[in-house]
């Protein structure tokens, strides 16, 4: 089923309203039991949900002294996937432009997730 405009943009809130959590259940909301996370240049490679549970709560102190990821927009849908730019700003990281591409299912969970980050 396609993706609409809308539904990119509810996923993206839900994904940053976990990240602000690093809840388990928020976590899973978002992927299904086989999702992928990809990242570069970090080379992270996180095959299945259990698997991006814990690296999103292994990266809990990179939240610490604040961070925002406001500045953000849907680029493009195409199907079932559609691609997102962003800028992540971490007080103890730094700045970051962010190129995300995310494929969902028919219920709405992340299937794979691909991000680029390039500190600005």
């Amino acid at each position: 089923m396609p993706v609409t405009t809308e539904q990119a943009e509810a996923w993206v809130a839900a994904y940053v309203h976990a990240w602000r959590t690093n809840d388990p259940v928020d976590i899973k909301q978002l992927f299904t039991v086989d999702a992928e996370q990809h990242e570069w240049p970090y080379e992270t490679h996180w095959i299945g949900r259990d698997a991006i549970v814990a690296g999103w709560q292994q990266r809990g102190p990179w939240q610490e002294g604040g961070w925002s990821f406001d500045d953000w927009s849907v680029l493009s849908v195409n199907g079932d996937t559609f691609a997102v730019d962003g800028v992540g700003e971490y007080v103890e990281l730094g700045r970051f432009k962010n190129l995300w591409t995310v494929t969902l299912d028919d219920d709405g969970r992340c299937t794979v997730f691909r991000m680029w980050n390039n500190e600005i």
